[in-house]
């Protein structure tokens, strides 16, 4: 048995994984890294612990002091050139964002084509996989929250409102939230286009993706936690 463990801006994903299957899988705030001090006392010691952390040193400090006693089991993901099943083409394969790396990877082993991988989070990440497995490059673009708390910060006549994705907003709130709606999705869709591959799809994972799956007019497959995948993926080998 596995624990993969995804620290991101927001929130931490944790899931137990037994080889076969998914047994546990659930998320906890940023700050709440304290709730992870239950997990040693109801579950067996796994295997490996594996971690891909974007938040920085003193978030993976305290992700590790609350599983102390699973310290001998931690392994750390970093990007690297390649690995499991992805060809990372970056400039510099280390500056590649770890959580970005892992869905990439989680990607490869459930769409083994040509995918562009999405994950609609509080940044939105949009990257391209061939049909090699060749990670082609990608955008990173403010998610719907980040977009609407921009307006009403920067400007002076738009607030920050509650709103809805609509066809025809005829309120500054729904005009607002479909705005940074409908740019996401185009941003998606012209992505996709771009991706030269007839057999291809789209793998669409995080917090926002059913907001931004109803407004694209691609084909779209839902992936739950695509960074926890790609760790597992690597438990395999690390």
């Amino acid at each position: 048995m596995i624990l993969c463990i995804d620290s991101g801006n927001s929130r931490i994903k944790w899931g137990f994984h037994d080889g076969s299957r998914w047994l546990a899988q659930a998320a906890l705030a940023q700050g709440d890294a304290a709730g992870l001090a239950a997990l040693p006392d109801a579950w067996p010691e796994p295997q490996r612990v594996m971690l891909a952390n974007v938040a920085g040193a003193d978030a993976g400090e305290r992700i590790r002091r609350q599983l102390a006693r699973w310290a001998s089991r931690f392994c750390e993901v970093r990007p690297q050139a390649e690995g499991g099943g992805v060809v990372n083409l970056y400039d510099d394969p280390s500056r590649l964002g770890v959580d970005r790396w892992c869905a990439l990877v989680g990607a490869r082993s459930l769409a083994p084509g040509a995918c562009l991988v999405v994950m609609a989070g509080t940044a939105v990440t949009v990257d391209s996989l061939d049909a090699g497995g060749r990670f082609l490059g990608g955008m990173i673009l403010p998610g719907v929250d980040l977009m609407r708390r921009a307006l009403a910060s920067e400007t002076a006549g738009l607030p920050l409102a509650d709103g809805h994705h609509v066809a025809y907003p005829r309120r500054t709130g729904d005009a607002i939230a479909t705005g940074a709606v409908e740019a996401i999705a185009g941003a998606i869709e012209r992505a996709y286009a771009r991706l030269d591959d007839i057999d291809k799809s789209c793998l669409l994972s995080g917090g926002n993706a059913g907001l931004l799956a109803s407004a694209l007019v691609i084909p779209v497959r839902r992936a739950e936690n695509l960074p926890l995948e790609g760790l597992r993926v690597f438990a395999a080998t690390a």
